[in-house]
């Protein structure tokens, strides 16, 4: 579970399986010999298998499925779970994405998992295409949105979670033979919860946007439901607390409605949208993009709409330059962090998210700002559209082996990848359906053994490692081995432009 933090300062600154037998040499270890030679030359022109990349990433998407899976599922060791779920609430709430290395569906994290996944099949979609993972993706946001249609299928209600945090941390267990309680959490007008609301409603509107040409009934039912839970977040004003301490929302709710309505504007051009953007909304100069802090995304995001034609959006040129001028290492205002490796580092506790959101913002400003011929300015320091993608090329790289320790840090993916994901459902064998497991016996079988894990979590990126690059391939550090949805999900769209642009 990666719980985030947010520092205030000023205004929101701040495979398959290996076998390990003798002369064996798995296809993991092929991917790895073929990057050593393709990066034995200079670090700047290192070149890694960035489709392989991308194609394991959604795998790693598809292994955190919960529900009644397809027969069609590429994951072996993965079968049908949370079956039940919602029965407590006489309510389906069967389907959507565990969030990480633990059995609880979250909806904030989920949400903005979709929302992300929608804005790379959009932006990033002949790509995606090119590289044969278009379908993929949209596969992976559809079975986020059809959760998200059951989750809001009452009037000014939102189920948030399925499952107990604390109990489910207590036991260290497979979904498909989970006994822990299933809990039903609810936000309604009584028990706002904005951040949830506006992040799912940000999640159909975008994802509206990428299946209306393949299915235009299902695009118009999310739009609709996205209208409707936009209303509720601004009419019922309140942070929900009941996802805390493992998704506590530091940075408040008003980036979540910002957030919503431009890509509800984005979805319907409707002037509603464009008068709370432009006369209703606050934003903010910020240094980061992440599951709790959505401002830099959307000022990338109106920067685009500004730089077409649309003057009002003036403001979020400034805000969006303002966070490439607070991260990228030569600018002279920089406040983020880097490892002596070169990786942004802000927290403990999946901090690869950080790294893979920065990756994906500038990959797309970079993009945007090329195809209107115009720069970033940091004081005296210039930076064209190229040293942003490169920027963003430098720390998917890190991530892919280009690091002190030349390890990759995505599970099956090139050399000394991950072994011991933190993660209940890789970590433990599969057990015969209907079988019970003792809680108190649990992590002593299978979380504190020393060993690989029995399934290959393919394309998970893990925590990663600390402010000085250290890194332990060991289960129970968490804040290092732990992976989550929405690290893989803000990867995607940065691996697919790397896959077809980088050569």
């Amino acid at each position: 579970m990666a719980n985030g933090e947010f520092n205030l300062l000023g205004n929101f600154n701040w495979l398959q399986k290996s076998d390990s037998e003798p002369n064996y040499i798995s296809p993991e270890m092929w991917a790895g010999v073929g990057i050593i030679l393709s990066c034995f030359i200079p670090v700047a022109h290192c070149h890694y298998d960035y489709k392989d990349a991308l194609t394991k990433s959604l795998l790693f998407l598809e292994a955190q499925r919960s529900g009644k899976l397809p027969a069609n599922g590429r994951v072996p060791w993965r079968a049908d779970s949370g079956l039940l779920d919602g029965q407590l609430a006489n309510v389906d709430l069967v389907g959507g994405y565990y969030d990480a290395g633990d059995n609880v569906k979250y909806g904030l994290p989920m949400a903005f998992t979709v929302t992300t996944l929608a804005w790379s099949a959009l932006f990033y979609e002949a790509e995606l295409q090119a590289a044969g993972e278009l379908e993929n993706v949209r596969a992976a946001i559809r079975w986020g949105t059809d959760y998200f249609l059951k989750t809001a299928s009452r009037k000014n209600k939102l189920y948030v979670q399925v499952g107990d945090p604390v109990a489910d941390h207590e036991c260290w267990v497979r979904p498909e033979n989970m006994e822990t309680p299933r809990t039903v959490y609810v936000i309604d007008e009584n028990t706002p919860g904005t951040e949830i609301a506006a992040e799912t409603a940000a999640a159909m509107a975008a994802a509206s946007m990428v299946l209306r040409q393949v299915d235009h009934p299902y695009s118009r039912r999310l739009l609709n439901k996205a209208k409707m839970l936009f209303k509720f977040a601004k009419e019922h004003k309140g942070t929900y607390d009941g996802e805390c301490p493992f998704y506590c929302s530091y940075s408040g709710y008003n980036d979540e409605l910002l957030w919503a309505a431009s890509w509800l504007y984005l979805a319907t051009h409707k002037g509603i949208y464009f008068k709370f953007i432009t006369e209703e909304a606050i934003s903010a100069n910020v240094d980061e993009f992440s599951w709790d802090l959505k401002y830099a995304g959307v000022q990338i995001l109106l920067t685009d709409s500004y730089l077409s034609g649309e003057s009002k959006f003036e403001n979020f040129k400034a805000q969006a330059d303002s966070f490439v001028c607070s991260v990228h290492p030569q600018s002279p205002y920089r406040q983020i962090n880097s490892s002596p490796g070169g990786m942004i580092h802000l927290r403990d506790g999946a901090n690869t998210q950080y790294v893979t959101g920065t990756a994906l913002l500038f990959s797309i400003y970079g993009d945007i700002l090329a195809k209107h011929n115009n720069v970033v300015q940091c004081g005296n320091q210039q930076f064209s559209p190229s040293s942003l993608t490169a920027y963003a090329k430098q720390q998917m790289d890190y991530l892919l082996g280009e690091n002190p320790l030349k390890r990759s840090y995505m599970v099956g993916f090139g050399r000394q990848s991950p072994t011991q994901p933190h993660h209940r459902g890789a970590s433990a064998p599969p057990l015969p359906s209907g079988t019970s497991v003792n809680c108190a016996m649990s992590f002593a079988q299978w979380f504190q053994k020393n060993a690989p894990n029995p399934n290959v979590l393919t394309g998970a990126i893990v925590g990663g490692p600390d402010r000085f690059d250290n890194f332990a391939d060991l289960r129970w550090d968490s804040p290092k081995l732990e992976p989550c949805t929405y690290i893989n999900s803000l990867a995607v769209g940065a691996l697919a432009r790397l896959a077809v642009h980088s050569f």
